[in-house]
């Protein structure tokens, strides 16, 4: 085994004398052959014998290839590309009495065969080929690479990530033959986009066109996608589309093969199951299929000779990977538009501040509808603000003023209406009625919350709180502070009793729903299209979006907000959205205007002002105070580098909720945030990456976590 940066002197010379040992001594020892997967006594290929193989260990200050010998029976099988398994770990290259010993068996990638090895000692052989299906091209090698160096990441983790498992009777399953291809298809819905018959053009022409696209509200953008893959498939080059989750993939999905008939995509999406997707992705692999919709793992997808790569809404936080290195699908669809010099979409009814600085950035061109088309579009959004409310206590005790009560009641004359709840639940938060003393727990003082409308209980430690009674002034009655989508559905169904009122949420996430007349209550992103669009709908409790502390609070309420109000019908139709929000706030101000763009717009300027991402690169590193200061004093980190911090992280309870990168129940983690100016980014993750594992090498120590463009900065 050996390093690809060890070069020791007199290398290339002592490596054929080294090869010429190898042999001799496996040519003389007489190993046993008992176990099949240990060291074998046969010869050593002939042409390139020496294998470099990227080992399954995704540990920092093991990222890096490492040489193996190849035995002559796996000359044939073990090419590049091919899943192997070796030995690895201590004494892996001992050799006592013609037997191998230490080191344990370990998946990898064979990804060069060699005739030299830059190791002077001796090398340890493959102990076997996994398969001979050449999953890692040199392509998709290049981008794990170039992923695992933008996020301080190590190798192993990104093919992880971008190489599903294997299933033997996927890769016994003959793929099927690639068809023709398809006609240009027309412009259809894009001729509602000023320069969108432009950009099918120049797909179908085989061009590389780069767009940020600000699709219209209504249900056409699964079919514009479709016809943006069908004009680059003309072309005869691959498409590849990431959506935020399954239920988008199968829209997508249906447009596709509505447009271009079976057999000319893939769909790779958690739902369809291991083996069904990885026989899907071992076609695309093979050139079988040429495009391919999925969700957030199919960013890696290995389409042949790619022509455009598209992500639907990456603002939704389904988008940014939980699992090492933490990559965004946007970011590894912006890398292989550059390596492969191929066309580039980001969509959205809304607008990121990452989009608005592609555009401002002259590397992609705005793809948006005139103002007309938008009116026409988009529904009459009208707002209620806390004057109305102080000025109706029974609206405020309801939280739905006349206004709402109106337009769900003319909203169900002609068809279903929606209702936004933030949160999901009963009554997720309680307090005292007479005093307004929050409600917590007496064993871990946790928030009380009332998942069902009969039991109380701990948010946190899960403790029953069937007595409880307010510390400071002995009551025992309850008032709500917050009321989740249940127990909003349960006042509608009682205000409108004659009126089917359906649900939507985590728990149980609805598709679609008849264009009859129905209440629909759901919490943001899970709400299902109506036949026929929704004839209005509620926004409520816009104070609980945009009072989150963090920096992306307004954006993202906003674009839950527009992803709701799509769903609605258009101004010509009556479609009417009543947001509960503050008027006068931006994000309520961009949603009225229905200028998703311009208010993205105006927070790139404000975080150029300040300088904060995406205008600058950030790095979050987390983990006990003594080892983030110890962390940060021992990083050469770039000369305009910044430290901000640290500040203590929110604990996580025992028995609260998880989420990766928080806190470990009962300890007291800080955060500190590295800013570096635009350009310095790969400066910082190479000086992260490099003290990260040097501090993993030296073992022991408390854990340190390391982030590079964390989403959430606060």
């Amino acid at each position: 085994m050996s390093s690809e940066n060890e070069t020791p002197e007199g290398a290339a010379g002592e490596s054929h004398e080294q090869l010429a040992l190898i042999r001799e001594s496996v040519r003389k020892a007489k190993v046993p052959r008992a176990k099949p997967r240990t060291w074998r006594g046969a010869a050593l290929a002939r042409e390139l014998p020496v294998a470099r193989v990227v080992v399954n260990k995704g540990v920092l200050h093991l990222d890096q290839f490492f040489d193996y010998a190849v035995p002559e029976e796996l000359d044939a099988v073990a090419q590049p590309g091919v899943r192997v398994r070796v030995r690895f770990g201590a004494g892996a290259h001992q050799v006592r009495d013609g037997r191998r010993e230490g080191g344990r068996l370990i998946d990898g990638f064979l990804v060069e065969r060699r005739a030299e090895s830059d190791y002077k000692g001796a090398l340890a052989a493959l102990a076997d080929v996994v398969s001979p299906e050449p999953v890692l091209s040199a392509e998709l090698l290049g981008l794990a690479r170039a992923v695992a160096d933008r996020y301080a990441g190590s190798l192993a983790d990104v093919l992880q990530l971008a190489v599903p498992p294997r299933s033997a009777r996927a890769e016994g399953k003959a793929s099927p033959e690639p068809l023709p291809p398809p006609a240009a298809p027309e412009a259809g819905s894009w001729s509602r986009y000023e320069r969108g018959p432009g950009f099918l053009e120049a797909l179908a022409r085989g061009g590389a066109p780069r767009a940020v696209w600000n699709a219209l509200p209504g249900p056409y953008w699964a079919e514009e996608l479709a016809r943006a893959v069908g004009a680059t498939l003309a072309s005869g080059r691959g498409a590849l589309v990431v959506v935020p989750d399954g239920r988008a993939a199968g829209r997508v999905d249906a447009a596709l093969a509505a447009l271009l008939g079976p057999g000319r995509h893939a769909l790779l999406t958690a739902e369809t199951g291991p083996e069904k997707r990885y026989a899907q992705w071992l076609a695309v692999r093979r050139g079988s299929v040429r495009a391919v919709v999925g969700t957030r793992a199919a960013m890696f997808a290995p389409v042949r000779d790619l022509g455009l790569v598209a992500i639907w809404d990456d603002g939704d936080g389904s988008h940014s990977e939980p699992h090492a290195p933490q990559p965004h699908a946007r970011d590894v669809l912006l890398l292989r538009a550059a390596h492969d010099r191929c066309a580039f979409l980001l969509g959205s009814t809304s607008c990121t501040v990452e989009a608005a600085q592609l555009v401002e950035s002259g590397w992609a061109a705005p793809l948006v509808a005139g103002r007309e088309q938008v009116r026409t579009a988009a529904p009459l959004v009208r707002t209620v603000g806390d004057e109305l409310l102080a000025r109706d206590e029974a609206a405020r005790a309801a939280r739905l003023p006349s206004l709402a009560w109106e337009t769900v009641r003319e909203g169900l004359k002609s068809g279903p209406v929606l209702v936004q709840v933030p949160r999901r639940g009963y009554v997720p938060r309680l307090a005292c009625e007479r005093c307004r003393t929050p409600a917590r727990c007496r064993h871990c003082a946790g928030p009380l919350e009332a998942p069902e409308q009969q039991e109380l209980r701990c948010g946190w430690c899960g403790r029953g709180a069937p007595d409880w009674h307010c510390v400071e002034c002995g009551s025992t009655r309850l008032r709500a502070q917050i009321v989740g989508a249940r127990r909003t559905a349960e006042e509608l169904g009682r205000a409108f009793p004659a009126v089917p009122v359906r649900t939507s949420g985590r728990d149980h996430i609805l598709d679609t729903v008849p264009g009859r007349p129905a209440l629909v209550v759901s919490t943001p992103g899970a709400e299902p299209v109506a036949e026929g669009g929704y004839a209005a709908a509620l926004l409520l409790d816009g104070w609980a979006m945009l009072g989150r502390p963090d920096l992306r609070a307004g954006e993202e309420a906003l674009r839950r907000w527009i992803d709701a109000a799509s769903l609605v019908r258009g101004q010509g139709e009556g479609g009417t959205v009543v947001v509960v929000a503050e008027p006068t706030l931006r994000p309520v101000q961009a949603l009225v205007r229905w200028d998703p763009v311009g208010h993205a717009q105006r927070e790139l300027a404000e975080r150029a002002e300040l300088g904060f991402p995406p205008v600058s690169r950030m790095a979050a590193v987390s983990g006990p105070p003594e080892a983030v200061v110890a962390f940060l004093g021992a990083a050469e980190l770039p000369g305009d580098a910044e430290v901000l911090g640290p500040v203590p992280l929110p604990v996580v309870r025992p028995g609260g909720p998880r989420r990766p990168g928080d806190t470990p129940p009962g300890e007291q983690w800080e955060r500190a945030l590295v800013r570096v100016l635009p350009g310095n980014g790969s400066a910082l993750a190479a000086a992260l990456k490099k003290a990260q594992a040097a501090r993993l090498a030296r073992g022991g120590g408390e854990p340190v976590r390391v982030r590079v463009d964390p989403p959430d900065i606060g």
